[in-house]
This record gives C-alpha cells, structure tokens and sequence, in this order.
C-alpha cells in the first residue's frame, strides 16, 4: 500500500483539462494524499479523466469527481486551480482579464461558502496575478493561506540560461524572475550561479543576455508554437509541489505569487523570494541590482495598472474598502 503524505482533501479546480488532468496524476504519483477530488463543469471530459485516473491503479486510492461545487468544496482542506480559460496562440495572458476574474470571483465564493477553513489554495489560471487576488478577496482567507504559480518563468530562465552556457539545468541556481507573471516580469540573473560561480565570471554578453531573458518572457509562447497548445506539463508539476510544500512536504523555495500588502510594493499578488511550507506562504523583498530593481518597479506598477481596471470593471471593491471583503486585508 502506498503510503500518502496526509489523508487530508485535495480538490482539482479544471480537473478535464491537460493541466487539471495531469496534476490529478502527479498527486498521486507523489503521494499527496489518497483523497482526491476531480470538479470541472465540463461533465464528458471529467469523466474520461477519472476512467484513466482508475486506470492507473493508485494504490489505495479514493478518487471522485463531480461538477457540482457543493459536493467538491465541501471538507476541502487544499485546492488547486487551474479553472480558467486557456490562452491560444495570439493571446497574451491579458487579454483573458475579464473572463477568468468572472471565474476567479465565483471560485473564491465557493471557498467562502463551501471551505472557508481550507489551508491553502493554489492559483495557476492567467493572468494568475490578478485572478489570484480576486480569489483571496472573494474567499475571505488569510494571504498565508492563497498563492499563485511564478516559479515557471524562474525555471525558463534557469533552463534559458543553461542552453547558453551548455550545462545541465541543475547547476544554474539563483536564476529568479519577480514581479508580474507575463511579458512585465523582471528578471534577476546578477546573482545567478553556475556550479557555485558568480554567471559574471563566465562572461556572460549582452547579447547572451537578451537571448537569455527573451527565450524566458517569450518561454509560453515557444511552447505554444511548437506543440499547438499552452503549456500544461510544467504547471501541473510545479503547481503540484507547492501545494505538497504546504501539506507538510518539502519546502518549496522557487518564488511564488503572494500577497504583497505592506512596504514599497503593496496591495498586489507579485512574484516575490518566498518559501511555502505547513504554515503557508512567507516572502521576502528582492535585492537586486539597480537596473533589475527598476525593471521590478516597472513590473509591479503593470500589476497595479491590471488591479485598478479589475476595480474599474466591479469585479473587486476599491483598495480602501478591501478590509470589508476579506478582514485580513
């Protein structure tokens, strides 16, 4: 018999699609937890997931599946979700603002409604900065308690920067993005290593640089490109061991997108150097160079800009009144 890191309830939002459908399967594969719940409205697709979740055999394994939000949030102690709209090629994660915050604000009711004491939720639908603020305003929860997905475009400059330099991807360490998730991010390679070795030390030209820093914002859309599809492999995992960290496993150290409610940066979900673990999400301010705090600026004044026309649609209340809606806030 397997044995599953806790028995606790783990809730799949967008379980029929490639993301939601392979994060079912990486949980298990990793021995979350046996207790797994598959919702999604679309009822076909979510079926066809279950019939191949079965397939697989987890051993001791109590998997269901439902569209019915009563009976999926109920008893929720962790949820992920990936519930949104897709981006297809053209499409920038903007351009899916107002649909998948109309998403966001119906998934943070239900928390609200369904789980109010769930431990933490993971957010990865886009523009996840965004949708993911809305979730914790709806949901009444603790910041601790809601993250976003941001360690992607981080793993896209670590695997950027080690197919300049030729070396394998895991002796790149120290190689973040913070800030936005998207075209804005703000990417921070002055204290990146290779083998333990300042990156300054290899070289490392301007040319080189902008390579490395356009294959990262563009990371989504070469994948896009090449398989006719957004990406699904890499959120589902990542995505999946955040939500493990949390739980009680290894702490997940790659930057996560938190609530940022006091200092400089305020009042947004960013990309910031943060570490998840059984009492939820914890981050730190980015130290940087100059110019990579700059582009840091640049990045969160973008959020800001998406925050103030999702308060200008009514979807969230203006930033003095957010105290009402969520009393953490």
């Amino acid at each position: 018999m397997m044995k599953y890191l806790t028995e606790d309830k783990l809730v799949i939002v967008g379980a029929a699609g490639m993301i939601g459908s392979n994060m079912a399967q990486c949980a298990l594969m990793l021995g979350l937890t046996p207790n797994l719940c598959l919702y999604d409205v679309y009822e076909p697709g979510l079926k066809g997931v279950l019939a191949e979740i079965n397939h697989c055999a987890f051993p001791g394994a109590n998997v269901t599946a439902t569209a019915d939000p009563a009976v999926a949030f109920k008893d929720a102690k962790y949820i992920i979700s990936s519930g949104g709209a897709p981006r297809k090629e053209g499409m920038t994660r903007e351009d899916l603002l107002i649909g998948n915050c109309k998403i966001a604000a119906e998934f943070g009711d239900n928390i609200k409604k369904y789980c109010p004491d769930v431990r933490h939720v993971v957010v990865i639908f886009n523009p996840a900065d965004i949708t993911g603020l809305v979730v914790l305003l709806r949901s009444g929860l603790d910041p601790h308690r809601v993250t976003t997905l941001a360690a992607l475009d981080s793993t896209r400059l670590q695997t950027a920067i080690a197919e300049v330099f030729g070396v394998q991807q895991s002796r790149v360490t120290h190689a973040y993005t913070y800030g936005g998730h998207g075209m804005a991010m703000a990417a921070f390679a002055s204290e990146a290593l290779i083998d333990g070795k300042p990156i300054y030390e290899f070289n490392l030209t301007d040319r080189q640089w902008e390579e490395i820093h356009q294959t990262t914002i563009q990371g989504g859309s070469i994948i896009m490109r090449l398989r006719g599809r957004s990406s699904f492999q890499s959120p589902a995992y990542n995505s999946v061991r955040m939500i493990e960290a949390a739980m009680g496993g290894e702490p997940f150290t790659w930057p996560s997108g938190c609530y940022v409610g006091r200092g400089e940066y305020k009042n947004v979900m960013m990309a910031m150097p943060s570490t998840i673990d059984i009492s939820g999400v914890h981050y730190t301010v980015p130290l940087g160079t100059a110019e990579e705090m700059k582009m840091l600026d640049a990045s969160y004044a973008h959020l800001c800009k998406m925050r103030d026309e999702v308060i200008a649609l009514g979807l969230i209340p203006p930033v003095e009144d957010w105290n009402k809606e969520n009393k953490f806030m």
